[in-house]
């Protein structure tokens, strides 16, 4: 029952992500399209946008986390998935940039319900297969994002509103397929009340401080979330602009990202988490990414930044080792809570972090520079990373590296 419910939540994550990864290699050009802008004004309104998107998951994540912890985790996903369809259509139809900022308001608000989806994947594993178990998560946004850019460069090359369109359809397939397939994962007794003070995402931050484990990774889940966000943000500007990849190509090298992550998350994942334990994975995983980021900066062709790509792709396993290991230190009724948190906590990063970021890149790449330098925000990534190195380091030598799994246990 476990290997269907996961296999449940993975459909509706997939759908959702793919609908996401589509859109992403055309944004920046139809924000150029709306706005009229070159690529250093279509940067700014590009971090601007996904900024709003992560400041409407800060808002909302802890409520629907609660939300899921006192209703179940079905109808929040539910929830998620019809804003998800109705940010779409505003953004297919949108006649100017304010329709843009409002489909993003929706959609920011909708993607809050991943929450949900941890929560999901932690009521039906056993403690000890969380972490690979979370590999569902990380292999739902790997797939979205091998097929979603693929489709979404091929898609722009009809019109730049064609993508938005496809990514409605997928929404409303997944609001059927969620509405009469995915079961409730959360049972009646371990359901709790819900309170706005628990759904304030400021409150829900500091209640992280009753798990010391959680409160003392926080620095390093900032550092690392924010890292992430600055090359997220500036992908597709950086690879246009270093290497004058088109739309197919940044499309492309989002789809490599994407199959490494599935290889790693899901392949590997079950064999490598077991063998070297969630702590090692997670040191290996961030000192990964730091190479990764520092390499891609500094590659003079574009073909090799697959080649590093592959090399850094322990950095895949760190994240859902870090999921594993923080589950553990909650009770059952708390998980929603904690996901809550968590995703809050990524969302505050993503407010703040892409418009930073794009800021650098506007910046380092303004039409009046000598010696522009689009790998600024790449390299402030890498130093967010080492900082939170260095803090995880110091926090999970005090954590009893006692959960290595069974090797081949995945969903039991």
């Amino acid at each position: 029952m476990r290997n269907g419910r996961l296999a449940f939540i993975f459909v509706t994550v997939l759908i959702d992500v793919l609908g996401v990864g589509m859109i992403i290699p055309v944004l920046p050009k139809f924000i150029g399209v709306l706005s009229h802008q070159g690529a250093s004004g279509a940067a700014r309104d590009f971090g601007l946008l996904l900024g709003l998107y992560g400041l409407m998951q800060f808002l909302f994540a802890p409520a629907l986390g609660n939300l899921s912890d006192r209703f179940g985790r079905r109808p929040v996903l539910l929830f998620s998935l019809l804003f998800n369809g109705i940010d779409y259509v505003i953004m297919a139809c949108a006649p100017s940039m304010v329709w843009l900022y409002v489909g993003r308001t929706l959609s920011g608000i909708a993607g809050s319900s991943f929450a949900a989806a941890g929560s999901y994947i932690a009521d039906v594993s056993k403690p000890s297969d969380r972490s690979v178990n979370f590999g569902v998560l990380s292999a739902a946004f790997a797939i979205g994002f091998i097929v979603g850019p693929a489709v979404g460069g091929v898609l722009g090359q009809l019109g730049s509103r064609v993508p938005f369109w496809f990514a409605a359809g997928l929404a409303l397939v997944n609001l059927i397929y969620g509405f009469f397939v995915l079961p409730e994962s959360l049972e009646r007794e371990n359901r709790r009340p819900f309170t706005l003070e628990a759904a304030n995402p400021f409150k829900a931050l500091v209640a992280l401080s009753k798990y010391p484990v959680v409160w003392a990774m926080t620095g390093s889940l900032v550092a690392t979330y924010l890292g992430e966000k600055f090359v997220l943000s500036t992908w597709v500007l950086f690879m246009s602009y270093r290497f004058k990849w088109n739309v197919f190509e940044t499309g492309l090298s989002l789809t490599a990202v994407g199959i490494l992550c599935l290889i790693f998350s899901i392949g590997l994942g079950r064999f490598i988490i077991p063998r070297l334990g969630e702590r090692k994975v997670i040191l290996i995983g961030i000192a990964s990414g730091i190479f990764e980021i520092v390499a891609i900066t500094l590659v003079p062709r574009g073909w090799m930044v697959y080649v590093v790509m592959v090399l850094a792709g322990m950095n895949f396993l760190s994240a859902q080792s870090t999921q594993g290991v923080l589950s553990r230190q909650v009770p059952d009724d708390e998980q929603g809570a904690l996901q809550g948190a968590l995703t809050s906590l990524s969302s505050l990063t993503g407010t703040v972090g892409p418009l930073f970021a794009t800021y650098i890149f506007s910046y380092y790449t303004r039409p009046d520079r000598l010696h522009p330098f689009p790998g600024a925000p790449f390299l402030a990534a890498a130093a967010l990373y080492l900082v939170a190195l260095v803090i995880a380091a110091r926090v999970l030598k005090n954590v009893p590296d006692t959960h290595k799994i069974p090797a081949l246990t995945v969903m039991e």
